[in-house]
């Protein structure tokens, strides 16, 4: 996602300001590399590359992480939450950690394709097939890409990814067929899911959609494509900023749709649904003309954004006081609208 584009308003270059202080290596990092779009060599950026790696969330949740690679405990690394390995390697891809600026990000990479991915291309919960869904399969595949994981065996898991989504090559939940099917948690294409009463979860939807727009173009096959087109269908298939997708009740859509948070797990928020729809191109649609303005709405005179949803007490280590302005938010934010 190209998002190094001047800034216009006043509040927008203070938050870059604020972003930019040396007090938080991890944001600094970004905010150069992300907004200001400095190059790989440029001299500051390395440095604040090296300090990232080195201080901070970064390095304490590799402090974390047994020599294996792992956390917690071995296996597919799913529970506990928040703190096993799934959501170790989730977290540092969100940090912007990188497998070339320490081997031990590579270790984790290595060890959940060892233990949570099958070889049918699924990640899961629990090491099986029916362990699967799409928000984990999204979420795994667009971290080992934003931790510049370059295995092979990825491949395997963007296409299981596209064809749970068209439902190519996949037989239904229960009928007894050898081979790829859905079952009682990934229970139909189109982000069918157990767990929204298998109807389409866009929670689910935009996690997928995010690790495509990960994916390198060159790589992406006319499955991946018809996907991403169904998917992307999906997502405009009600204005975002409302969020009126379907519900395991039939009630209201979550609260959490408009609660901007850092790190984000399975749920998700409005910012990241337009982070994965421009990351396929499509930022500056119409039809997100009410979620860039909703975004821009939670902006206080400063420039910044609250942390309004966290999980203070439950990972390694906390991002901030909730309500309060956060750095983390802030540069999601800017970040994304830069982009549309």
């Amino acid at each position: 996602m190209n998002t190094h584009r001047p800034f216009q308003s006043d509040a927008d270059r203070a938050a870059l300001t604020w972003l930019l202080e040396p007090d938080s290596p991890g944001v600094r990092y970004l905010a150069l590399r992300d907004l200001l779009g400095r190059k790989f060599n440029d001299a500051e950026l390395h440095e604040a590359r090296l300090a990232a790696h080195t201080e901070g969330p970064i390095a304490e949740i590799l402090d974390m992480m047994f020599d294996a690679g792992y956390w917690v405990e071995p296996g597919p690394g799913y529970h506990p939450k928040y703190r096993s390995t799934v959501w170790a390697v989730i977290t540092l891809a969100q940090l912007g950690a990188r497998v070339e600026h320490d081997e031990r990000i590579a270790w984790a990479c290595d060890y959940v394709l060892d233990h949570a991915l099958t070889p049918g291309g699924q990640f899961t919960t629990t090491g099986k097939p029916s362990g699967t869904i799409d928000c984990l399969q999204g979420n795994l595949c667009w971290a080992l890409c934003e931790l510049g994981c370059g295995d092979p065996r990825l491949d395997s898991a963007y296409e299981w990814m596209a064809r749970s989504v068209t439902g190519e090559g996949i037989a239904p939940a229960g009928d007894g067929q050898f081979g790829p099917h859905y079952n009682s948690l990934k229970s139909g294409p189109l982000f069918a899911c157990g767990a929204n009463g298998h109807q389409s979860c866009a929670w689910g939807a935009v996690k997928v959609l995010l690790a495509f727009a990960a994916w390198p173009a060159e790589l992406r096959t006319p499955l991946i494509e018809r996907a991403i087109r169904q998917g992307v269908d999906f997502l405009f298939s009600t204005d975002p900023a409302l969020a009126g997708y379907p519900t395991a009740e039939g009630g209201k859509p979550s609260a959490n749709w408009w609660k901007f948070g850092f790190p984000l797990f399975y749920i998700t928020d409005l910012l990241q649904l337009v982070e994965a729809l421009a990351g396929l191109g499509y930022g500056s649609d119409p039809r997100l003309a009410g979620a860039r303005a909703l975004i821009r709405e939670k902006q206080d005179a400063q420039g910044r954004w609250p942390l309004e949803y966290d999980y203070t007490g439950k990972m390694w280590l906390d991002f901030g006081p909730k309500k309060a302005p956060n750095k983390w938010v802030t540069l999601r934010a800017l970040r994304v609208l830069a982009a549309v």
